[in-house]
């Protein structure tokens, strides 16, 4: 489905990791009525053909979120075909979009974060002494804590921390141009340790890797910017040590806006830091800080310890 990717790609500014969901879900749907993407026909698909789908995945205990997403992945679809004036009818028009529960978002307490930090700087001191030469293990080390350093002082997504190439990074000044969702960019300051720490990085990886083409990924394996598997695998290691229940690139997102909140920055600030749209995709963190506030109050309050008295 060429143009519909196309479609997807440049007129709904999807990224491209969600296009490949979309595609990969329309295959599933072709596949569940007895087709493929390619052979199917849209004027055939009824609104019931839909719901059936989407309830035999909801019987098979696929979560509401991942629901949702399969069904905006359709209305996309047959909207691109309404579009087109394959079909005259949209049937995903009447279809009800599965709510998504809205849970409290994990994160990594600050001090553990803080902790694993600290020991990994002592240990990359060590192997980065000025008689140490070059090797994969100072380069694994320098870029695993630095990925860890930069999602959790930044708020980075995922995505945009693997999109970083050295032209998007202005150490002198302090800034990093963040490329986000639908390809929306801002503007963030790099505070000076972890500019220190990238540029540090930076002459690693080009005395071990000096043919790589420009623009230069900021993170490379091997020499090849760096997959989404990856950064997830070497979070997920990194994190290890901490009592967080999910140990992902995301949860560090939610430690970065928790720690700025809990700190005293306003809501604003953190929004512009975090690339949301509206102020209230944001406001979920200031439920995260009332609840350590409330944590720490029951743990200081003479009243709040002795309720007896």
């Amino acid at each position: 489905m060429p143009d519909f990717h196309s479609y997807l790609l440049h007129e709904l500014n999807r990224a491209p990791l969600t296009v490949e969901a979309y595609l990969r879900d329309l295959s599933q749907f072709a596949d569940w009525v007895g087709m493929d993407a390619e052979s199917l026909n849209p004027q055939d698909v009824a609104p019931a053909d839909i719901r059936g789908w989407l309830a035999s995945l909801a019987r098979k205990g696929l979560a509401p979120r991942s629901l949702r997403r399969k069904a905006q992945s359709l209305r996309a679809y047959f909207k691109f075909m309404l579009k087109r004036a394959v079909i005259e009818k949209n049937p995903t028009r009447e279809l009800t979009l599965p709510k998504i529960p809205k849970p409290l978002p994990d994160h990594v307490r600050m001090e553990e974060i803080e902790k694993i930090l600290a020991d990994e700087e002592a240990l990359i001191r060590d192997i980065t002494s000025p008689d140490a030469l070059p090797s994969p293990e100072t380069e694994t080390e320098l870029r695993n804590h630095l990925i860890v350093e930069t999602l959790y002082s930044l708020g980075l997504r995922r995505a945009e921390l693997i999109s970083l190439s050295d032209n998007d990074l202005s150490l002198t000044a302090g800034e990093m141009k963040v490329t986000g969702k639908r390809s929306k960019q801002r503007i963030v300051p790099i505070p000076q340790k972890l500019a220190d720490d990238i540029s540090r990085w930076q002459r690693l990886r080009d005395t071990l890797w000096p043919d790589l083409p420009a623009p230069r990924p900021l993170f490379v394996v091997k020499g090849k910017r760096i997959s989404p598997s990856q950064v997830y695998t070497i979070v997920k290691k990194e994190l290890a040590p901490t009592s967080a229940r999910k140990k992902s690139p995301h949860a560090l997102r939610h430690s970065f806006a928790t720690a700025m909140l809990n700190e005293g920055a306003d809501l604003n600030s953190v929004k512009e830091f975090l690339g949301h749209s509206t102020l209230s995709t944001t406001q979920i963190y200031t439920h995260i800080s009332f609840s350590e506030m409330k944590k720490a109050y029951a743990k200081a309050h003479p009243r709040a310890k002795h309720p007896d008295k």
